[in-house]
């Protein structure tokens, strides 16, 4: 502020100086014109435009350079306004970016956000998904282990083999077991206990003709199948009774049997391994 007013003087005394010199020119012909008397004309001149500003045209003096408008406050303000209103409206233009810039950064973090849960559900899904179908592949694998081990099983049924055989003797006319008879059925049944893939074949003969002879063999063999369901709890379906009559079948060595004059019941049993094997 100093130096400005420092410079304004330097610039002003030039002036100043031409001013003094015009004054003490001025005095001389003011005075020749008084004595030559009143001019023609009673109207005087038109004054030139004065300048109340510093600026505007006033010659520079040391008075107009100490009061010039540059000194003042509201000069100052006068000339600062206009800044001072930009700068509030950068000011403002720079708040709404800043407010615009949050609001894109956080609609974008809560799209970014959205997306990332998005994707993290999609990936569980898919990590179910994939459990479900390895789950859906074991069962798979079982069902097909399971029905390979049934077409094995049903192609082993009838591969049974026997494992025993025993014969009961019935006197002519007699259709109840003796004390021998239960003895042997016994001792063949026991050993039956507790297992599993084996059936009992109950063949009767009886002597005689026709009718008579099948219906007497039929009451022989249900004697024995009526003590071992009795008796051992052997289940009827494991069971498979026949009443041959006086038919003549083969023995183990190929020869035919000869009819008695009584009656006969062959047990045999039959076992069979590999559906045991396949089971366990």
């Amino acid at each position: 502020m100093v130096l400005c007013v420092v410079s304004c003087a330097v610039l002003a005394l030039p002036g100043f100086a031409q001013q003094s010199n015009a004054n003490s020119n001025a005095q001389p012909a003011a005075m020749a014109a008084a004595s030559q008397g009143p001019s023609t004309s009673d109207r005087e001149p038109i004054p030139a435009d004065t300048h109340t500003d510093f600026w505007d045209g006033d010659d520079p003096n040391l008075v107009n350079l100490v009061t010039h408008p540059f000194a003042s406050k509201k000069y100052v303000q006068r000339q600062v306004g206009p800044i001072r209103d930009r700068i509030n409206e950068l000011d403002q233009l720079s708040s709404e970016n800043g407010r615009a810039i949050k609001d894109v950064d956080a609609r974008a973090t809560q799209g970014i956000q959205m997306a990332s849960e998005k994707s993290s559900l999609a990936d569980q899904h898919a990590s179910e998904a994939g459990n479900k179908a390895q789950l859906a592949q074991t069962a798979a694998t079982q069902a097909s282990t399971r029905v390979s081990t049934v077409e094995q099983v049903v192609g082993n049924l009838d591969q049974y083999k026997g494992s025993g055989q025993t014969e009961i003797r019935f006197r002519a006319g007699q259709t109840a077991l003796s004390k021998a008879a239960k003895d042997a059925l016994d001792a063949m049944v026991v050993p039956l206990k507790d297992q599993r893939s084996y059936i009992i074949e109950v063949h009767g003969f009886a002597a005689g003709h026709g009718q008579a002879a099948i219906a007497s063999s039929q009451k022989m063999a249900d004697s024995v199948v009526r003590y071992l369901v009795l008796t051992h709890q052997i289940p009827v379906y494991r069971i498979y009774a026949m009443s041959m009559g006086n038919a003549s079948v083969a023995g183990a060595d190929g020869t035919m049997a000869k009819n008695t004059s009584g009656g006969r019941v062959e047990i045999s049993v039959l076992k069979n391994d590999l559906v045991g094997s396949t089971r366990q």
